[in-house]
């Protein structure tokens, strides 16, 4: 089966998970890594016949202007994974990727984000300019590179939230306010996805940036024919939180308190080290429990930056329940990892699956990825078990 020719363009193109999903996928290009830790390389996605990984055209948009390949050389020497002499074999690809790197936006992103963007993403006039050349952007490469699709990921660090209003509801009202230049209504994350979307982009928010969604965004979505989904990819503590809490709900324990401290380093770590930046992202954690046990028991997500962790995260929970005559039990694990290494196979798997929902036809939420996020769009089950299954259902039924 001759294959659709499909880019992946990363908003945040230089930081830590695009850079190791560039680098991985070129590595899986040239034989000298496997695909573990990829959903869709399970033998049950094989006859979807989904892009291949190695065929894969990146660019992007990121505010700073540190150089891919400084980033990837970062992270070699941090995780250990893969060496220089891997980063030598692609780096004239890396640097064709650096070429197709256009400057962002960091309209409303706080100063955390803002303290980071080189002189070249300085904002433009208004934001009917800033749309119009981020759709430019992706015009260009997708005639560059003679795509015949282009998924758009947001992996950009979290914004500070952004209040919600009727405006945001409805894709004419979000689409009068873009034109008005109403920069209160709007953040960098809106920009890209409005900019994606028009230009009928699959569109996949991994952050727990709420303006990169918003109602009025997928209205916008379902009229364009472009399937997008989000938020907030699930990596680490979370993703174990959605195996774990079930098993206290089958065996009918009560959770108590279930407190959870997040050490983190790299730069998510400084910008969640800013508190309007951190909040963001400890609403899409907090949400999880509620949702599977049907109460909320006394919870706390914590999130402390920790420079010497470099890429790795680490988080300590602590589970105290009551069983049978009111027994008071406690459970604690220790989740360790590498951000970009836990995160970059599942941007490629999404990049794949949203490319495969745009080739069938489909549009709007894709509610069967729910199993890739902290806060589905769209989805009221947590549970993590349930959650691939509607992933799998989705692939049966879509078997040739």
């Amino acid at each position: 089966m001759k294959h659709r020719k499909t880019g992946v363009w990363l908003i945040g193109a230089r930081g830590s998970i695009a850079t190791t999903v560039v680098v991985g996928s070129m590595l899986m290009r040239k034989g000298l890594v496997e695909t573990t830790g990829m959903v869709t390389a399970l033998p049950a996605f094989e006859p979807l016949h989904l892009a291949p990984v190695e065929t894969l055209d990146f660019g992007g948009w990121d505010v700073r202007g540190e150089r891919l390949y400084d980033t990837a050389y970062a992270i070699a020497r941090e995780t250990r994974v893969f060496d220089k002499e891997h980063l030598e074999a692609i780096r004239s690809e890396l640097e064709d990727v650096e070429r197709s790197v256009r400057p962002g936006t960091v309209l409303n992103c706080g100063e955390a984000i803002e303290g980071m963007a080189s002189a070249e993403c300085a904002p433009l006039r208004s934001l009917p300019d800033i749309v119009t050349q981020l759709r430019s952007h992706l015009r260009d490469f997708r005639a560059a590179k003679a795509l015949d699709e282009l998924v758009v990921i947001n992996l950009a660090s979290t914004e500070p939230s952004l209040d919600l209003c009727p405006e945001h509801n409805d894709p004419a009202s979000l689409e009068a306010c873009l034109k008005e230049n109403r920069v209160d209504l709007a953040r960098a994350s809106t920009l890209y996805a409005w900019a994606a979307i028009e230009e009928g982009c699959p569109y996949i928010n991994f952050t727990p940036s709420n303006a990169a969604l918003t109602p009025a965004l997928v209205k916008r979505a379902e009229e364009r024919s472009v399937p997008v989904m989000g938020n907030d990819g699930k990596t680490g503590e979370t993703l174990v939180k959605a195996a774990l809490a079930p098993m206290f709900l089958y065996r009918n324990l009560e959770v108590m308190s279930w407190e959870g401290f997040n050490l983190l380093g790299n730069l998510d770590g400084r910008v969640l080290n800013n508190p309007e930046n951190k909040a963001a992202k400890i609403s899409t954690k907090d949400a999880v429990l509620p949702n599977i046990l049907g109460y909320t028991p006394h919870s706390r997500v914590h999130i402390e930056y920790v420079p010497s962790l470099d890429d790795q995260k680490t988080a300590w929970d602590f589970i105290h329940f009551r069983g049978f005559l009111g027994a008071k039990m406690s459970l604690q694990f220790i989740w360790q990892g590498f951000d970009s290494i836990l995160a970059a196979p599942l941007v490629l798997d999404l990049a794949r699956l949203a490319e495969l929902a745009k080739r069938r036809g489909e549009s709007g939420l894709m509610p069967h990825l729910a199993s890739f996020f902290k806060a589905p769009l769209g989805v009221g089950e947590h549970r993590l078990h349930e959650q691939f299954a509607m992933l799998t259902r989705y692939v049966d039924e879509r078997r040739p």
